[in-house]
């Protein structure tokens, strides 16, 4: 089945919820300025209890490298997510220490060569836009772009993914990972459990129909 990230995790009860639907990772906001902000204390309860197979990723906007590394090593986190301006130099400099998801906003004349300046990240999220929100748009974008930009390195695709639209994203964009966060929830930062059982089975019904 296709990694399913859900992200913007703020409690047990939701992680706990992606994870026996499939999940692979789990996301954990740690910009102050999100809805879906949640403090180091909290999440270190919800990392200590994923099972192996779960990854946790720290999402984090324009921070500095130093707090970005003393997050992530204090909690363990399997992957960190720059969702900022971070330039290719923090990213390097990053992944040196953890598998670094480079996540970029999808605006119209997005240069997609410019993300051959970030050869040392793992992978990329390329993400919708809606105002100055940086992610949880619930904004979708032309998938086609992230078929295409599958030629600088593995996709995570995001951006107003719900369980309606999830099998058609995927057929288009191919992605190595699709990201969800707004599409399954109830309000920000409470995932919705009829939504996420819902997208978990539209992903299931079309991992059987790819040979």
């Amino acid at each position: 089945m296709i990694r399913v990230k859900i992200c913007g995790t703020t409690s047990w009860a939701d992680a706990e919820l992606a994870v026996e639907a499939g999940a692979s990772m789990i996301g954990l906001n740690f910009y102050p300025k999100s809805p879906r902000y949640i403090a180091s204390a909290s999440a270190v309860e919800i990392v200590r209890q994923l099972p192996r197979r779960v990854q946790a990723v720290g999402v984090f906007v324009n921070e500095s490298p130093e707090r970005v590394r003393a997050i992530a090593q204090d909690l363990n986190l399997s992957a960190v997510q720059l969702h900022g301006d971070e330039m290719p130099e923090v990213v390097a400099q990053l992944a040196e220490f953890f598998p670094v998801i480079k996540a970029f906003q999808v605006r119209p004349g997005f240069p997609l060569e410019g993300l051959a300046k970030y050869r040392a990240a793992a992978t990329f999220l390329l993400d919708g836009v809606a105002g100055g929100k940086r992610g949880g748009t619930g904004k979708s974008f032309d998938w086609k772009i992230a078929q295409r930009a599958a030629r600088y390195g593995p996709i995570i695709l995001a951006g107003g993914i719900t369980p309606e639209n999830v099998a058609e994203a995927i057929r288009v964009a191919q992605p190595f990972a699709i990201d969800v966060c707004s599409g399954v929830e109830a309000k920000p930062g409470k995932k919705d459990p009829a939504k996420v059982r819902a997208l978990f089975e539209q992903v299931k019904a079309l991992d059987k129909q790819i040979p």
